[in-house]
């Protein structure tokens, strides 16, 4: 198995920002603090919002002052007005999140540039980083899309768009195009490189002595002592605190671990749909956050600031502070991913051993053998903070650098596996505990699984903290359409959703279509998931049709898509006479794409098409609605 290197795109905190009346208008501040470049960032799992600070970092080396900006905070009808800047720059860092979406966070902006035709940008200068995944349908839809409105609007683009794949590497494509990047602005300003290469700080630490415990966060997202005083709504900044209700193990036998756990929602005023995500905020492994206070030889329950130099800033810390290493390292932080480049070159210095040095800033350079380097010896290896440093005996940072620099701790995503219709109190969560050895040997668990795997119900703290995020992955309108669904593995989730849906609505005396389902595994007798309460809907009619593939249970492989091509007649009937809607849940890089070409088939074997026909045909259902996708790679 390769790393688990999937940053699911952000969640900023109201901690992090200071809650005072704040400077809406992004030129004002740029004039106040003698700034020419903004970097703005749409970003839902932190990796745009983390190359917008490298960005504007990386412009104090060419001379140049530049500041990291969420669109959320400010009128970004003000992109003309940057004109009265001399030498600005825009620079757009936008990922896409879902099926070509903007992400939450960029929503706004995105509709402001749909809606205003006759707004004149053509006294801004801009750029393009777009993030995306080439395993999905719509790769970097945003990116391409802000790229080519700003030039429709009039703005100058002084440097191409620039495509980051995050199922390749992402890091190098950035790497690559940042390298030509900040040549063409010198070029196009006049500037020349101040060849500062040096570590710029961006905060300062405080070590407090006498401070209030009661003023130290231990963990909280938001305000400090949510999590004691709970008060709704809830949402990614201020998480509810679900209690587990139920943990169990989902197979029968097998190496992995499959699980269903229940969280319960009371009181809490939290409301869902089928179809929509629970996210949850996860915790580090203290085993591995205490062997980082060891290899660095520091206490971890100092209680610290990290406090921003730059003092018009937005963001006045890195994570909520006041707090100890400790919580920072265990809450705030991401120790667990491969570090990204600039992390290494940054920590180069800490480094006494001069072949160390070397090799940490070579992995950072865009040099081919760097590259390689980065590639072999952190992603392919999985090597995670803690095994660098481990691998590196002569690497000793101070522990307040490498808490500025590595990422937010990001929340986890999952497909919710329950109906509110049913259960309006809990919501249920379907997941596969991510362990696996990497090539040093070493065994890396997924953040998120291990820690809810180990919420032993009515066990001290079994609560997770989460909040809703709406999805359009939701059932037809109409109940009497029919419905197909596609979910091999833990992809079954949002439609034990679905399934309890269409047995409520069927108890309600409503007219419900036809429900068929296409579930896929690896062993009949050892990870059929949910198997009693599908054949059970089977057997109660809710069900109309059950299919499941295993795919080991005899000498070649059986996936879903072989029972799609099963079945090929009453599929297309059900598609093209009566207006039935695909859902399609679970791996986006293989799964989708081959479930996918089977309905191409079925189109061009039953509706008499061409494969160009066949495929429009296909995307026509997507954009009417009636084909969805909630897959991940």
């Amino acid at each position: 198995m390769g790393c688990v290197f999937s940053l699911p795109e952000d969640r900023r905190d109201a901690a992090e920002r200071t809650p005072t009346t704040r400077e809406t208008s992004f030129v004002e501040k740029m004039k106040k603090t003698g700034k020419n470049i903004i970097v703005f960032y749409g970003s839902q799992t932190g990796t745009a919002e983390e190359f917008a600070n490298r960005l504007a970092k990386d412009a104090q080396r060419y001379g140049m002052k530049g500041m990291a900006a969420d669109p959320e905070e400010y009128s970004m009808g003000e992109l003309a007005r940057l004109a009265e800047i001399e030498n600005s720059l825009a620079i757009f860092c936008m990922a896409t999140y879902g099926e070509g979406d903007p992400t939450d966070n960029a929503q706004d902006f995105y509709d402001w540039l749909q809606e205003n035709d006759d707004e004149n940008l053509s006294g801004l200068n801009y750029t393009v980083f777009a993030l995306g995944n080439k395993t999905y349908e719509h790769y970097n839809a945003m990116g391409k899309y802000v790229d080519k409105r700003l030039e429709e609007l009039g703005a100058k683009r002084i440097f191409d768009l620039g495509l980051g794949d995050d199922d390749g590497n992402l890091e190098e494509d950035f790497i690559s195009w940042r390298e030509q990047f900040w040549p063409a602005v010198c070029e196009h300003f006049g500037v020349e490189a101040s060849g500062d290469e040096s570590s710029i700080r961006q905060y300062e630490l405080k070590v407090h002595t006498d401070v209030n415990m009661n003023k130290v966060y231990t963990g909280e997202i938001g305000r400090l002592k949510s999590f004691e005083v709970q008060k709704p709504p809830f949402d990614s900044k201020n998480p509810f605190l679900a209690p587990v209700t139920v943990n169990r193990k989902l197979n029968k036998a097998g190496d992995r671990h499959l699980m269903h756990l229940e969280l319960d929602i009371t009181g809490s005023k939290i409301r869902y749909e089928s179809g929509d995500h629970v996210a949850v905020f996860p915790t580090n492994d203290s085993e591995l956050v205490n062997k980082l206070g060891e290899i660095l030889g520091v206490d971890l329950d100092v209680v610290i600031s990290l406090n921003n130099l730059d003092e018009e800033s937005n963001k006045k810390h890195p994570f909520p502070c006041p707090t100890t290493y400790r919580t920072a390292l265990t809450h705030y932080l991401d120790i667990t991913n491969p570090p990204r480049t600039n992390v290494l070159y940054e920590l180069a210095q800490y480094a006494s051993d001069p072949k160390e040095q070397e090799n940490m800033r070579k992995m950072a350079s865009s040099s081919p053998e760097g590259k390689a380097l980065y590639q072999n010896w952190v992603l392919d290896s999985c090597r995670n903070i803690l095994a660098v440093l481990e691998d590196m005996p002569s690497l000793k940072p101070p522990i307040d650098h490498l808490c500025e620099l590595l990422p937010r701790l990001q929340a986890r995503y999952y497909s919710i596996a329950s109906s509110s219709k049913v259960h309006p109190n809990s919501i249920h969560i379907c997941a596969v505990v991510v362990e696996y050895k990497t090539k040093t040997g070493r065994v890396n668990k997924g953040v998120a699984t291990n820690w809810l795997k180990n919420k032993l119900v009515n066990g001290h703290k079994s609560t997770v903290p989460m909040y809703i995020r709406k999805s359009q992955f939701r059932l037809p309108f109409k109940a009497s359409n029919p419905v197909i669904m596609i979910g091999p593995g833990t992809g079954i989730a949002p439609f034990m959703g679905f399934v309890q849906e269409r047995g409520w609505l069927k108890q309600q005396g409503k007219e419900v279509g036809e429900t068929v389902m296409y579930f896929g595994c690896r062993h009949k007798n050892e990870d059929y998931i949910y198997q009693e309460e599908l054949e059970e809907a089977e057997k109660n009619s809710v069900l109309t049709q059950l299919n499941v593939a295993f795919s080991r249970d005899q000498d070649h492989k059986v996936y879903v898509q072989h029972h799609l091509k099963k079945n090929k007649e009453h599929i297309w009937k059900l598609i093209h006479t009566d207006n039935a809607h695909i859902y399609v849940c679970g791996d986006a890089r293989n799964m989708a794409k081959d479930v996918q070409t089977a309905f191409y088939e079925i189109a061009e074997e039953y509706g008499s098409m061409t494969r160009t026909q066949a495929t429009d045909y296909v995307k026509k259902l997507m954009t009417k609605g009636r084909y969805s996708q909630d897959v991940w790679s």
